[in-house]
């Protein structure tokens, strides 16, 4: 019969890999051989575990006790299987065997390389917490760890895939929506994907049946602790994908996506402002444009007061299709913006605006009302932290703006109820509607949603509302 250890370099085919090493140590209680990736142990505890067994003399005693007395460090198991041992050394944890034993010992010593846990670029805040996630797993659950300190908060660990990728479930138990919490749980543990190639959009894309045609995010992201620490007190779900600095909140409506960190990190009432003022935006970003060039192609119906905004259309191109050129162009910029380097990075922005700008209105391209337009939509998707709902406002936009030009008379009533029909079909996970509060209506709900309360009135409320569930 293989000893282990031979059992165990033909499954990690080590000959094969310069990364993954094995060290042989003699001691006087025998042979012990190191298995580790190169780059996840720690150097200084790996030379006191060698240090502690070359000057012992333990001979003869069972690995179980070798275990408590010889290997001084926190997290050390014991594992006799062959297959789990692999994954383990293949996740950073270093495996020792000890010549004609029959088990292994893991010794979780492992350190990951990481970055800074500087705040996100995508979801600042004026005053307020600095950290954000990183691509750890461990220092993200610690992260969340630091700031709820409760008993009732789980950390339900499961490996998923082929390749056995860690997802944590991060939950307060009572709080949590059991029924999401046992599907999302069962969902997990049963996935037949491969890998999780792209982390957590990977996740979500096995994880919830969406049709592809309806742009509406149903998972919410985000990078910072403070917020995925209280979508977690107030009964939600977290979801932490290693190898990714962003985690997923659910479960989620539409309305959620009008919140912001910035909102609580100020007093109620210019919280309350910021946020009425992100939900008109988010209105205007979304029917602004459709709604003008509906009026301007029925200029009859457009109000007296607003008639200085109709257009001949002067520019050799149409209107639609200026409008159509303007958003693919804004996104082009984007792209390109990304890949510029930093240092070029404001030529380029004084270029771009120069084309799209004067040169563009003096070539006959575009309209300068267009323009101003289309620049106003451009920013408003800066407005909200969720790259997933700006897409889909600019996808949605762009549609109503076909079934404009294609029904001129009809096209924006036409538009309305796809877009109505969108957000119906959107089925978020949970027990809660996708449009909740407004369907089904819940006023008080939705006075929360629109207005930023004191603190010390939400606890109230959440105790209120326990004490009439018991």
């Amino acid at each position: 019969m293989k000893e282990l250890n031979t059992a165990l370099e033909e499954r990690l085919c080590l000959s094969e890999s310069f990364d993954l090493v094995r060290r042989v140590l003699q001691a006087a209680s025998g042979s012990y051989y190191f298995y580790f990736v190169d780059g996840f142990v720690k150097d200084e505890i790996m030379e006191k575990m060698m240090e502690f067994l070359i000057d012992s003399d333990a001979q003869g005693e069972a690995m179980p006790q070798l275990q408590q007395e010889l290997f001084p460090y926190v997290e050390v198991t014991l594992c006799g299987d062959v297959e789990q041992t692999a994954l383990q050394v293949l996740s950073g944890v270093m495996a020792v065997y000890r010549q004609h034993d029959d088990t292994f010992v893991l010794i979780d010593a492992r350190t990951y390389p990481t970055r800074s846990m500087s705040e996100p670029e995508d979801d600042r805040v004026l005053r307020g917490s600095r950290d954000g996630f990183v691509e750890t797993l461990v220092f993200n659950t610690a992260l969340i760890r630091r700031r709820v300190r409760d008993l009732r908060l789980r950390m339900e660990h499961v490996q998923v895939g082929e390749t056995k990728d860690d997802v944590v479930l991060c939950s307060l138990a009572g709080c949590r929506d059991e029924q999401l919490y046992a599907a999302l749980k069962k969902r997990l543990c049963v996935l037949q994907v491969h890998s999780l190639t792209m982390a957590q959009e990977s996740l979500a894309e096995v994880l919830f049946d969406k049709h592809w045609w309806n742009p509406f995010p149903l998972v919410r992201y985000t990078e910072r602790p403070d917020v995925a620490s209280a979508h977690v007190q107030e009964g939600g779900i977290v979801v932490i994908t290693d190898n990714s600095p962003s985690v997923m909140l659910l479960p989620v409506t539409l309305m959620d996506f009008v919140q912001e960190a910035q909102d609580y990190y100020f007093p109620p009432l210019i919280g309350t402002y910021l946020r009425i003022i992100r939900i008109l935006i988010f209105l205007l970003a979304q029917f602004l444009t459709p709604v003008w060039f509906w009026l301007n192609s029925n200029p009859d119906l457009m109000p007296e007061v607003f008639r200085f905004t109709l257009i001949d259309g002067g520019a050799n191109i149409s209107i639609f299709w200026q409008l159509i050129i303007l958003e693919i162009g804004i996104d082009a910029m984007k792209m390109a913006s990304l890949n510029t380097p930093s240092s070029l990075s404001s030529s380029f922005s004084i270029i771009g605006a120069l084309i799209l700008g004067d040169f563009a209105v003096k070539a006959g391209w575009f309209d300068a009302e267009i323009i101003l337009y289309m620049a106003f939509a451009a920013l408003a998707n800066f407005t909200q932290p969720s790259f997933e709902l700006g897409y889909a406002i600019k996808l949605v936009r762009m549609l109503m703006l076909a079934v404009i030009a294609l029904f001129p008379a009809y096209g924006l009533w036409i538009a309305l109820a796809l877009l109505v029909l969108l957000l119906i079909s959107s089925r978020a996970p949970g027990t809660r509607g996708y449009l909740y509060p407004l369907i089904p209506f819940d006023a008080h709900a939705c006075g929360k949603m629109l207005l930023r309360r004191p603190l010390h009135n939400k606890r109230k409320d959440e105790n209120e509302q326990k004490h009439a569930e018991k």
